[in-house]
């Protein structure tokens, strides 16, 4: 299995696919001829917006050169198909969206399950990037979730990797939250004993078999502290 697990793949200031970090070049080396993919969604009843995003990342990949045999979405209103679609499937998109969310939803079709024998791609944007993990750090962000004691920041993931990305870093690294700063406040005190990485948009995890590098800019949140590893166009090892 080979997994490219992002922030964002679109260039926000373009609308086009983002080929920061070689990204393009090393999904050209990868991408599955032909190609069956599924588009799983984060939210699985809210259906419009389902469609309406994977009909932009639809395009948005074939704008870029690449094509494809079938693409296929996955929500509530197929989601008794799921063993069979990922089995017909040779690529799979895990939306963004709310983190806890998907999460149930994952959990409720099996996912783990499903892809544990996948061999194919896997494309994670935002929250599926996070949800991809063994253990999933659920970072609060809807308002009350940073002061809700109910509020459960660690969830089973897909155990795609054992590394937890939280991404957009450029965009939220100073956003407040119920009162509470982000990052200073909320994942660094939960990093304690821990090790998560922030991401900003165009970098991304790249995962072929064992091996796993960090591709572009990257902060490494440990022990309650905030570090930069590396940046533009960087390949860092993990």
């Amino acid at each position: 299995m080979i997994c490219f697990l992002t922030s964002r793949i679109d260039n926000p200031d373009t609308g086009e696919l983002n080929s920061a970090n070689r990204f393009i070049y090393e999904l050209r080396l990868h991408f599955p001829n032909p190609c069956r993919a599924l588009d799983i969604c984060s939210n699985p009843d809210d259906w419009d917006k389902t469609d309406y995003y994977a009909s932009l990342t639809k395009k948005m990949f074939e704008d870029a050169g690449f094509s494809f045999e079938q693409f296929y979405t996955l929500d509530s209103r197929n989601e008794d198909l799921a063993s069979k679609l990922v089995q017909e499937s040779n690529l799979l998109i895990l939306s963004g969206g709310h983190v806890p969310t998907q999460n149930l939803f994952f959990e409720k079709i099996r996912l783990r399950e499903l892809i544990k024998d996948f061999d194919g791609i896997v494309i994670g944007i935002s929250a599926g990037s996070m949800n991809s993990a063994d253990t999933v750090y659920s970072q609060p962000e809807e308002e009350g979730e940073a002061v809700d004691p109910a509020y459960q920041k660690f969830l089973s993931g897909l155990n795609l990797t054992k590394t937890n990305l939280l991404p957009h870093y450029q965009e939220n690294k100073n956003d407040v939250l119920d009162g509470l700063r982000l990052y200073d406040d909320i994942a660094c005190a939960d990093s304690i004993g821990k090790r998560f990485y922030a991401i900003p948009d165009g970098s991304y995890l790249f995962i072929n078999g064992c091996n796993e590098e960090l591709r572009g800019e990257a902060y490494m949140v440990e022990n309650g502290m905030i570090s930069q590893i590396s940046s533009s166009n960087d390949v860092v090892s993990l």
